[in-house]
């Protein structure tokens, strides 16, 4: 649109001017709201990305800085001089060679009869060859001659005729899958290459069924134990079943650890598990299905909010209201610390005053005034769940953070990325039990792989000693 002459302007009509007026009225209109909006552009760049410091974005999503050129690249090992690999001996090695020596390499004089003043030991580690064995049950059938009723052999417990795999090779199919997040067609070929096993992958399937079917009994039993227990520590993340999104919830006990994969992700899901138990500790971070849990009390997670205030000084590194937070629930996590613990640093007079003193210096910074938007925002969070940020001050063995909970979503997440979620409803609950079941092992101090080859059933490698019955 081009401006008009100051002689058009002369000879225009009072209608056509007021309707060249409104018309550059809404450009201008227009062209200010552009420019709004590409101003708020700008400051959104200005402010500092989210990385896994000031929020809960994983660490492998940071944006990597770009190393100098002129700054020498770090290497990586030990140091100059250090040992490479260090290995304790073992007192009862499987077998010793003796390297004697027969005579004097200088002047040949004879030694064999010589004592050693010294035995220099070494050690070298391997792995014997390993090749699958078969098992034949032969079961006789015999016509009895009196009653002509046709009698079958019966079959000893652990080699059913139901059953195709022994339990160490059904354990090692599910640590393959759901430990190391190998596909079927991967778990094929390890099974090939490692130990000369061939076995489809709709036997690796049907490995996998069986094993959710065993895991589903005792994750029952696991429920039960984390329900029950005074102190519950919860999270949940994003899962991929048939190609929907479902959700990976994960709630912690005391000695049991228990997962589940469902479509929602709402307070129902806690309360069809929970049923009618009331926990006395319910720790988790703000979403509102986890603050809506049957529990006396709650703790949020500090870790979380740490974040959040990291981010607030990443954008205003002026806040003096957000670095004397972080500071205070700092100082609360490092006081718990420094008394829940075997041998306390504080006397229990001494741990009461400090916490006291926490609890005014929190109540002083939640009544300023901020003008910071951020800033408000999280002192109307804190404001908001004041009750629940410092529980863990008044209940001994309750964390200030939901980091386990964090952590045992962990597996669930790689395996998300690596695998690309589930394909079928019973895949999702058969590794959802197994993952419990496994979990709570390791709360337990027990290895993983004889946790599954007990799941699995009774051993059958006896069968091969023939005197066994």
């Amino acid at each position: 649109m081009m401006a008009p002459t100051d002689d058009q302007l002369d000879q225009i009509s009072h209608a056509d001017l007021v309707a060249l007026v409104k018309a550059l009225i809404a450009k201008v209109e227009r062209l200010e709201e552009e420019n709004r909006q590409l101003r708020a552009e700008i400051e959104r760049l200005k402010q500092p990305p989210a990385n896994s410091r000031n929020s809960s974005q994983p660490p492998s999503r940071d944006q990597k800085s770009n190393q100098p050129a002129n700054r020498p690249k770090k290497k990586h090992g030990p140091p100059f001089g250090h040992k490479r690999f260090v290995r304790e001996l073992i007192d009862n090695p499987d077998r010793r060679i003796s390297v004697q020596v027969e005579q004097c390499e200088h002047c040949h004089h004879d030694l064999s009869g010589v004592g050693p003043e010294k035995i220099v030991r070494r050690q070298v580690t391997e792995l014997p060859e390993s090749n699958p064995v078969v098992i034949e049950t032969q079961q006789h059938e015999v016509l009895c001659p009196h009653c002509q009723r046709l009698n079958r052999g019966q079959l000893p417990e652990g080699l059913e005729a139901d059953r195709y795999f022994g339990p160490r090779l059904e354990a090692t199919v599910v640590f393959l899958k759901h430990q190391q997040h190998l596909s079927y067609e991967r778990i094929v070929q390890a099974l090939r290459e490692l130990f000369g096993l061939e076995l489809s992958e709709g036997g690796i399937a049907s490995i996998i069924a069986r094993a959710g079917e065993r895991a589903a009994v005792a994750a029952a039993g696991i429920k039960e134990q984390v329900i029950t227990s005074l102190v519950i520590k919860s999270d949940e993340t994003s899962a991929r079943v048939g190609g929907r999104n479902f959700w990976h919830w994960v709630f912690i006990g005391a000695s049991a650890v228990y997962h589940q994969i469902v479509p929602r992700r709402n307070a129902k899901v806690i309360e069809e598990l929970m049923g009618e138990t009331c926990a006395e500790v319910w720790v988790c971070d703000c979403f509102g299905a986890q603050l809506k849990a049957p529990a006396r009390v709650f703790q949020l997670c500090l870790q979380h909010q740490l974040r959040d205030l990291q981010r607030v000084l990443d954008q205003l590194p002026g806040s003096l209201w957000a670095a004397e937070m972080q500071k205070l629930f700092r100082e609360a996590i490092h006081l718990n610390n420094r008394f829940d613990r075997p041998d306390p640093q504080l006397t229990l007079p001494g741990f009461m005053r400090r916490v006291s003193e926490i609890e005014n210096d929190l109540d002083a910074l939640l009544d300023q005034w901020l003008t910071g938007p951020d800033e408000r925002k999280l002192q109307n969070r804190y404001l908001l769940h004041r009750e629940k940020l410092l529980t863990f001050l008044y209940y001994p063995g309750v964390p200030p953070t939901n980091n386990q909970s964090e952590q045992a979503l962990r597996t669930s997440v790689i395996h998300r990325k690596v695998t690309n979620g589930f394909r079928s409803d019973w895949g999702a609950k058969a590794y959802a039990d197994l993952l419990s079941v496994i979990a709570t092992s390791k709360i337990k101090g027990q290895r993983v792989f004889e946790t599954l080859v007990n799941l699995m059933g009774r051993p059958v490698l006896q069968f091969l000693d023939a005197s066994s019955p």
